[in-house]
């Protein structure tokens, strides 16, 4: 049997990890990804020293089971532990286990090349297509290619699209060159991804100032130095949890908030209930979260790191950076400063802005009906992968395999990651992608009885070494 996981970053590059131990030489194991941060993915990979962790170092082991293994590849104290580390050390230990398991694995071969295009063939199995031409049979294909490339801002016109002054995406330091310290910026959006923007202005002594955009005007939460005790959930939530009551938990929550030492106990301890209440959902409440609920819940949910707070905190009291809930209606190149037309939240009336730049910010994109990722728009078009009615990447089953526009599943062809977020909702932070990755690899151990795998077989090209 022949395994292709298309997507080398936490997600694939996890997986084949832990498919590498557990596979005899009678099945083969194909990681694809793009060059660059192969192994490590966008998040990971595209880091910057100043780009913090926001989870403990102690609990970001990627095997479920081995939720230390993080902090002891760095041998840290138990003081250590506590800490938010730079990302750039977590995608040098998922590149080390992946560097491990193919020195340890004859099974695993890991490309560096695109894949452009996946057919399904009429006798079962696919054909896989690359970049530069070559293809090659599969019996099963796991899609885990993570978030979408950035889309352009809605609003911004075709002439400041193709501008320096329009920053795409706050991790390219080619995209950020040409900023100046002194320049007035507009970032439209204001999660995480503002956050590891702000932190790389901070560290190159930015002292312009930045003008933060989005619909609600919420910052992340910080963590504790300390984490909080843990807490059971009281009656009234399980409750809630129980019969899927949207409204009922919301209200008990913010009992239960006001009573608890700290609110951050209560959001951690729902974390191992809410994909089992996200899927017992009715559509109509799922589309009222995402309406009215999901800014509050993000920010409370995917919070800073002390450090990175303490900046943020230092700007905003300083009055260099602002914070403002509204929507950016239109954003052009005028006298070769990008004007932008800003409506504040609750006003009738909208405002004109110049700037010297514009970052985009906003975060994970799911949507595939408008993406321009090659693979996606391919698998769209030919029917093979239905988008979720609420924008949360494809439709597919409990157990992870992608459905047809009939909703029926696709014998072999799984998706795991971001782009199933419709199935679970929580799906982009480490804790529950490694639960998913575990539980999927034991599914696929389960294909004893599929078909060997052709004769063909893709080329034994292997990523090399890659230093942070």
């Amino acid at each position: 049997m022949r395994i292709t996981i298309v997507g080398a970053g936490f997600t694939g590059g996890t997986l084949a990890t832990a498919l590498a131990s557990s596979y005899d030489d009678r099945a083969d194991l194909c990681l694809v990804g793009v060059a660059g941060n192969f192994g490590c993915g966008v998040a990971y990979g595209d880091a910057r020293g100043e780009h913090l962790l926001n989870t403990r170092a102690g609990q970001l082991g990627a095997d479920p089971a081995k939720p230390a293994e993080f902090a002891q590849w760095l041998n840290l104290s138990t003081h250590a532990r506590e800490a938010f580390l730079p990302r750039i050390a977590y995608g040098e230990y998922l590149l080390d286990r992946l560097h491990e398991a193919e020195r340890t694995s004859a099974n695993l071969t890991t490309l560096e090349h695109e894949v452009v295009e996946i057919d399904r063939l009429p006798a079962g199995g696919f054909r896989v297509h690359l970049d530069d031409g070559a293809s090659f049979f599969s019996d099963v294909v796991v899609l885990a290619i993570g978030a979408l490339p950035p889309q352009r801002l809605a609003g911004v016109g075709p002439r400041l699209a193709r501008h320096w002054r329009y920053i795409a995406s706050p991790w390219q330091d080619s995209d950020l060159r040409h900023i100046t310290a002194d320049d007035r910026l507009l970032i439209v959006g204001t999660g995480l991804t503002m956050i590891d923007a702000l932190a790389t202005l901070h560290r190159r002594g930015h002292r312009g100032e930045i003008v933060a955009l989005s619909r609600h005007g919420l910052l992340p939460q910080r963590h504790l130095e300390r984490p909080a005790d843990p807490i059971e959930l009281p009656p009234s939530i399980l409750q809630a949890l129980r019969g899927h009551d949207l409204r009922g938990m919301l209200s008990a929550m913010r009992s239960v908030a006001q009573i608890v030492e700290d609110w951050r106990a209560l959001i951690d301890a729902l974390r191992p209930h809410t994909q089992a209440f996200w899927r017992g959902l009715p559509q109509t409440e799922r589309a009222r979260f995402l309406r009215h609920l999901r800014a509050y819940w993000e920010v409370h949910r995917h919070r800073m790191a002390p450090r990175v707070a303490n900046e943020v905190d230092t700007m905003l009291a300083s009055g260099q950076l602002r914070i403002v809930a509204g929507r950016l209606l239109r954003a052009g190149v005028a006298e070769d400063r990008v004007s932008a037309v800003i409506r504040r939240r609750g006003s009738d009336e909208a405002e004109t802005a110049m700037f010297d730049g514009l970052i985009r910010a906003t975060g994970l994109d799911t949507d595939i009906t408008r993406t321009t990722h090659p693979l996606i728009q391919h698998l769209v078009a030919t029917g093979t992968i239905v988008p979720d009615p609420l924008g949360l990447g494809m439709q597919v089953s409990a157990s992870n395999e992608v459905l047809d526009a009939r909703g029926r599943s696709i014998p072999g062809l799984y998706c795991v990651g971001a782009l199933a977020r419709g199935e679970s909702w929580e799906l982009t932070a480490i804790a529950e992608l490694r639960t998913a990755v575990s539980t999927l690899a034991k599914r696929l151990r389960q294909h004893t009885n599929m078909r060997p795998a052709r004769s063909e077989a893709p080329s034994p090209r292997r990523a090399g070494p890659k230093t942070a």
